[in-house]
C-alpha cells in the first residue's frame, strides 16, 4: 500500500512559529523506518504493508505532538494488495505515457 500523509502541530502558543522542526521530526522517523518513502512540499508518501506503514505514521504523529497541544493529520491511501514498488512505478508509467503522447 501507499499512504501519503501530512502531519502538523497546532496550539503551540507561539504566534508565527514555523512547523518545519515538527515536520522534520516526523520525516526523520519515516526515513529511519527503512520503508520506501518520498517527501515533497505537501506530503510524505510511504510504501509497505498496512501494519508497518501505520506504525510509522503513528510514531511520526506522536513526534509532532511534542510541538503543540493538537496535531492535524491528513491521509490518502492506495491499497493494492500484491503490488510493490509502486512509489516509483506509478510515476514511471506516467512518464512513459507522457513520452508516448509527445511522439
Amino acid at each position: 500500500m501507499l499512504v501519503a500523509f501530512s502531519v502538523a502541530p497546532s496550539g503551540t502558543g507561539r504566534e508565527g512559529d514555523s512547523v518545519h522542526d515538527a515536520v522534520a521530526a516526523a520525516v526523520r522517523i519515516v526515513r529511519d523506518s527503512g520503508l520506501a518513502n518520498h517527501t515533497d512540499s505537501m506530503f510524505t508518501t510511504i510504501e509497505g504493508d498496512w501494519d508497518e506503514v501505520f506504525d510509522v505514521i503513528k510514531r511520526a504523529t506522536d513526534a509532532v505532538g511534542a510541538y503543540g497541544s493538537r496535531v492535524s493529520l491528513v491521509l490518502k491511501a492506495d491499497i493494492r494488495p500484491g503490488h510493490v514498488g509502486e512509489i516509483t512505478g506509478k510515476v514511471e508509467r506516467l512518464e512513459r505515457a507522457i513520452d508516448a503522447q509527445q511522439g
